[in-house]
């Protein structure tokens, strides 16, 4: 379909991509990559499957959104999905969870079956990394902006590593139920609980990292937290006793948006969210954001005067029986195209 014939208030079109719009990643200005993967997952597995969950349930959303009116007309593309990551996302898991098992049991990490598994999805995980680092570098490089549709939280390093060699210096506004700050959780490297710990090491062009939701964390990762000049952190409880002594969401937000710098990326894992948005999700954890209090830091982020140079959305785990996980996820992917189109308009020329 052309978008010339493209009938935005008509019936959603079921053609394989996000939203099922028309664009083509040649000409749109955002390009979305797929990333059907979640090998190291520790709890609930499926995030695998969220990319066409969420591409089928995106064709029954409506296109006006008062927050970025007309945005997505600049067009939202959709790259081909690479469904070898899938087919080894599934091999590698049957190794993972064994490793999981041995050690949840009491096993020794340091038991050779474990290291020869452990080694294996390291080297398939470090691949997969290679293979997202390399699409988002295909289109970054011509002029697009990118972002990502996981999969687990491992599966955003690539686009952020393409994203460091690009930009002098950025921040991440991670909103997240946990800090991710784990160093090779459960002997994988690239663990989905050790993301933000990469970045540090890897990424010194992300600046600072404002972790935001965070309520399910260990003292490691708060002690690294609370060490580093990089991160800042608006822990779930924290942010409720804000509110209850009366600080204003619209303050928390303003609050929170300031410690980022010009240039800003959103990792966005849908476990931040309340139960309800998510019940589904891997690894949920009690308390966390309303989806409109999401929407809103979003929302406050793009009118800062603040450009998003890319973002992800991760931990979709969609449900044979149930939808409601990839509803949420179809609506934050699209909260999160349009305004970072939005944030954008001044450098486009719109």
């Amino acid at each position: 379909m052309e978008c010339k014939t493209f009938d935005p208030d008509g019936v959603g079109v079921d053609n394989g991509t996000y939203f099922g719009l028309p664009f083509d990643p040649a000409t749109a200005e955002l390009v979305l990559v797929s990333a059907p993967w979640d090998v190291t997952v520790s709890y609930g597995a499926g995030a695998a499957y969220a990319p066409d969950a969420i591409i089928e349930a995106s064709t029954q959303l409506d296109f006006h959104d008062p927050l970025a009116p007309g945005a997505w007309r600049r067009g939202i593309a959709t790259a081909d999905v690479d469904y070898s990551l899938q087919e080894a996302s599934q091999r590698l898991r049957t190794d993972a969870a064994r490793v999981i098992d041995h050690l949840e049991g009491g096993g020794s990490p340091d038991d050779e079956y474990v290291v020869r598994k452990v080694r294996r999805v390291n080297e398939g995980c470090a691949a997969m990394n290679a293979n997202i680092e390399s699409q988002a570098a295909r289109w970054l490089d011509a002029g697009r902006i990118v972002g990502l549709v996981g999969g687990d939280h491992s599966t955003p390093y690539g686009l952020i590593r393409a994203l460091g060699a690009r930009h002098a210096e950025f921040g991440i506004l991670h909103i997240d139920a946990h800090c991710d700050l784990r160093d090779a959780y459960e002997g994988f490297e690239f663990s989905h609980a050790s993301i933000m710990f990469n970045v540090l090491r890897d990424v010194p062009q992300a600046v600072r990292i404002a972790q935001v939701g965070v309520r399910d964390f260990s003292e490691g990762e708060a002690a690294l937290a609370a060490s580093s000049e990089r991160i800042a952190t608006f822990d779930d409880l924290s942010l409720a006793a804000a509110r209850f002594r009366g600080e204003t969401w619209d303050d928390q937000c303003r609050r929170i948006v300031g410690t980022l710098p010009r240039e800003v990326y959103v990792s966005f894992d849908i476990d931040g969210l309340t139960f309800e948005n998510c019940p589904h999700t891997g690894t949920p954890v009690s308390g966390g954001l309303t989806f409109n209090e999401a929407v809103w830091l979003l929302a406050v982020l793009a009118r800062s005067g603040r450009r998003i140079i890319g973002f992800d959305v991760v931990e979709v785990c969609p449900a044979p029986d149930q939808r409601i996980d990839a509803i949420t996820g179809a609506r934050i992917l699209w909260k999160l195209c349009g305004l970072t189109l939005a944030s954008n308009a001044e450098k486009a020329g719109k």
